[in-house]
C-alpha cells in the first residue's frame, strides 16, 4: 500500500501533523526509530508507580483556549503550574528570580548591568538583571548546559527567562497548566489511534522501502537527513541518573531545584517527579524518585535534545534549510528539523500550521 503522507518521528510534532491529516481522510504512516512511541516527551512508570519522564521535564502550558481544546480531545490533564527553585549559596531561591531576593540583596534601586545592544547571551542577560543574578542564578547555568562561555551564545537565548518585580513563585502564568492523567506517551498514543504506525524502523537506512504519494514529513535532524554532507550541526543532551528512596515522603522543596553553581557539581538540575503527580495519588505512594541531569554533547542522534544556540549552527543550519525548501515533497520541521526550540504548545500551533498548508490547494502560476 502506497501512502499519501509518510511522517518520520511519532513526536509531537509528526503525531500532530498526522492527526490533523488523518482527521481529514488522507492516509498516513508513521515511522520511528526508537522503540517507543512519543519522541523526546516519552514517559513511563517506575516501580514504585511513579512517573518519569524520560527526556527531562514536561510542563504543558498555554494561552490559547482552541489550542487547550486541542490536546484535550486525547487525555484530561491535572492542573499543574511549577515552581522551580535554584540553590544558590546554600538556600532554595525562586526562579525565575523574585523581586524579594533582588531587594534583599541588593535593595530597593537597582538596574539592569549593561544598556546597550546586546551582541551576545551574556550582554542580552545583564540588560534585563543586575550582575550579582547573573552571576549567581545564570551564568553557572548556561555554560553548564551548553559547554562553551555564555558570551559565546546567541542573544535570543536570553529571551527565555525573566526577572521578575514580584514574588509569584510560578515558572509561568499561562491560562492553561497542567501533566496529561495518564502521562504524555499515552497522550501520543491517543493521537495517533488508528494511524499505522512502525517503530524499530530506521528511515534514513530504508528510505527506498518507504515512498510516499504526496509527501515526506521528516521530523528528525535536518543534517542526518542529507548525510551531514555540509558539515554536521551541533545538539546538547542530558545523561540523567535516576535514585529511588524507598522510605522517604519528599526530600525536595518542589519539583525542579536547579544547580547553577559549578563548585556543586557537573549537574544542571535535580528533579523529584512526585511533586509533578496529582496529589491524590502521590499521597498513596512509598518512596520518591531523584534524577540528576547532567549535560553532554552526544554523537548519537537518538539523543539529541537541544540545538545549539550560536550564530555558526545557526547559519549552517540555514544552508540546509535552503536545500530543503527547494526540494518538493518534502517537509522537514520539528525542533530538530527546524533546528528551534519550541515549547509544547508552541510546537504543537507549528504542527497544525503545517499540516494545513499541506491540506490547502497549490497556487497556480498566477500565484491564485
Amino acid at each position: 500500500m502506497q501512502f499519501e503522507y509518510i511522517i518520520v518521528g511519532s513526536g509531537l510534532t509528526g503525531a500532530v501533523i498526522a492527526r490533523t491529516l488523518c482527521d481529514v481522510g488522507k492516509s498516513v504512516l508513521v515511522i520511528d526509530r526508537r522503540p517507543h512511541l512519543a519522541g523526546n516527551i516519552h514517559d513511563y512508570v517506575h516501580p514504585s508507580g511513579i512517573p518519569i519522564h524520560s527526556y527531562g521535564p514536561h510542563y504543558f502550558r498555554t494561552n490559547s483556549d482552541e489550542l487547550w481544546a486541542f490536546v484535550s480531545r486525547f487525555t484530561a490533564f491535572h492542573r499543574y503550574e511549577p515552581r522551580l527553585k535554584s540553590l544558590v549559596d546554600g538556600e532554595f531561591e525562586n526562579w525565575p528570580v523574585a523581586g524579594d531576593y533582588i531587594e534583599r540583596k541588593l535593595g530597593p534601586e537597582w538596574a539592569p548591568e549593561f544598556s546597550g545592544e546586546a551582541a551576545n547571551f551574556e550582554e542580552a542577560s545583564m540588560k534585563i538583571m543586575p550582575r550579582l543574578v547573573y552571576e549567581k542564578f545564570v551564568k553557572g547555568y548556561t555554560e553548564k548546559q551548553w559547554g562553551v562561555p555564555a558570551n559565546s551564545l546567541s542573544a535570543a537565548l536570553a529571551r527565555r527567562f525573566d526577572v521578575r518585580e514580584d514574588n509569584d513563585p510560578r515558572l509561568s502564568r499561562h491560562k492553561h497548566q497542567g501533566i496529561p492523567e495518564h502521562g504524555y506517551t499515552a497522550l501520543v498514543r491517543s493521537m495517533l489511534e488508528g494511524v499505522p504506525t512502525l517503530l524499530n524502523v530506521d528511515y534514513l537506512r530504508a528510505r527506498e522501502h518507504y515512498v510516499p504519494g504526496k509527501v515526506l514529513v521528516f521530523t528528525g535532524p535536518i543534517d542526518e537527513y542529507y548525510g551531514y554532507d555540509l558539515g554536521k550541526l551541533k545538539y546538547r543532551g542530558q545523561r540523567r541518573v535516576h535514585e529511588y528512596h524507598p522510605d522517604a515522603g519528599f526530600l525536595q522543596p518542589c519539583g525542579q531545584v536547579n544547580n547553577p553553581a559549578p563548585m556543586n557539581g557537573d549537574h544542571i538540575r535535580s528533579l523529584e517527579w512526585k511533586h509533578m503527580m496529582d496529589p491524590r495519588y502521590a499521597r498513596r505512594i512509598q518512596g520518591t524518585v531523584i534524577s540528576h541531569e547532567t549535560p553532554f554533547t552526544p554523537e548519537d542522534p537518538s539523543d539529541y535534545e537541544y540545538p545549539f544556540p550560536d550564530e555558526a549552527n545557526a547559519a549552517l543550519y540555514r544552508r540546509y534549510r535552503e536545500r530543503a525548501d527547494r526540494q518538493d515533497g518534502l517537509l522537514i520541521c520539528g525542533r530538530l528539523g527546524e533546528y528551534r526550540y519550541y515549547d509544547m504548545d508552541q510546537a504543537i500551533a507549528r504542527a497544525r500550521l503545517l499540516a494545513r498548508n499541506l491540506l490547502a490547494p497549490p497556487l497556480d502560476s498566477s500565484g491564485v
